[in-house]
């Protein structure tokens, strides 16, 4: 029987999630961080219109999660960044909800993702929390057998190893792994492929620091409050400039402010390395590396900042890379007791 590996990251921004893992080929999806509860499940309701969601019940509400959770939405956008945020039911139904979305009964590992900061602290909780069976609605539920929680930039580095063919070189080397996600900046040094912990940490200075920014500065410029987040980050994504008022707003106006925050991101990182001419590699991923890329060339002017194909999901790629190497070793684990 195959020993079914699949890993989740839970971020501020996105849950991504492996969907498929065959013949060396890794599939992934994601959803956005946002989980909207309701005391009835949701498609019971008068005028529900069918949407790709799925409504996870925890503790007596149903969180609605999903790739169109939006359509499901109130004016009011719920999120949960904080440092503890693993801990709250809003995690739980986005874990969940990648789960059912893999469409499987039993999974052998889970691998997640945390902070780097976080990581110390919380994961033995979070793999506690992870393990076991996860009801996800409607009489269905999923078996969690093992889950192991590592640091998400520690991903990142796996899957640039496995992207870049350097998965023995790079043992020799020192690398800069940068992360810049929602809430948080952070950064991860590595040995070969083991983390230096007294210099890889996060800052709470991340993309959505710079999405608020903007939407600050372009209501002082309408006279009115903006608080179009997801507009904001499309413009900057597209270079398409987003309409206000039936007009292009001119985005770029609002590019210096955006800049200045990702610098002091990187200037935060800058005080706790050391040596930067030693890195072997620095390797800039995540969904928010086209905002941070400028600041991070500019901490780095005589070094090549790598970059890694479809980096909002090098995390989650390399999660499932890791676990799929870790999993002879459970194996050999479980049929030594089966032994005994």
């Amino acid at each position: 029987m195959d020993f079914i590996v699949r890993a989740v990251d839970v971020g501020f921004g996105n849950t991504k999630y492996v969907s498929s893992a065959s013949g060396g080929e890794i599939r992934c999806a994601n959803f956005p961080s946002i989980a909207y509860p309701s005391m009835r499940e949701p498609s019971t309701q008068p005028g529900y219109e069918r949407r790709k969601t799925v409504a996870i019940p925890i503790n007596g509400l149903y969180y609605e999660v999903g790739p169109e959770v939006e359509l499901a939405a109130d004016t009011f956008r719920a999120t949960q960044m904080h440092d503890r945020y693993t801990e709250t039911p809003e995690y739980l139904a986005l874990l969940r909800g990648a789960l059912a979305m893999m469409k499987l009964p039993v999974i052998d590992l889970l691998v997640v993702g945390l902070p780097v900061a976080a990581l110390t602290a919380r994961k033995a909780a979070l793999e506690k929390v992870v393990t076991g069976i996860h009801d996800i609605g409607h009489g269905r539920s999923v078996a969690v057998r093992k889950a192991l929680a590592i640091a998400q930039p520690q991903g990142a580095l796996v899957d640039f190893a496995i992207q870049h063919a350097k998965g023995a070189a790079i043992e020799k080397e020192q690398s800069l792994i940068l992360d810049p996600g929602s809430r948080t900046f952070d950064w991860l040094v590595a040995r070969g492929m083991r983390l230096v912990q007294a210099k890889s940490h996060s800052v709470n200075r991340g993309v959505f620091d710079i999405l608020q920014a903007i939407a600050s500065e372009i209501g002082h410029d309408i006279g009115a409050p903006y608080n179009d987040i997801e507009a904001i980050d499309l413009a900057l994504r597209t270079g398409k400039n987003p309409v206000i008022y039936q007009k292009p707003y001119d985005i770029s106006r609002a590019m210096p402010m955006a800049h200045s925050i990702a610098q002091q991101a990187v200037a935060s990182m800058m005080r706790w390395i050391d040596a930067s001419y030693s890195f072997q590699n620095i390797i800039l991923v995540g969904g928010g590396a086209y905002l941070f890329k400028k600041a991070v060339k500019e901490a780095f002017p005589k070094h090549k900042i790598l970059e890694i194909k479809d980096p909002l999901h090098a995390n989650v790629r390399g999660f499932q890379i890791a676990g799929m190497n870790y999993a002879p070793k459970l194996c050999g684990l479980a049929a030594g007791q089966g032994d005994a």
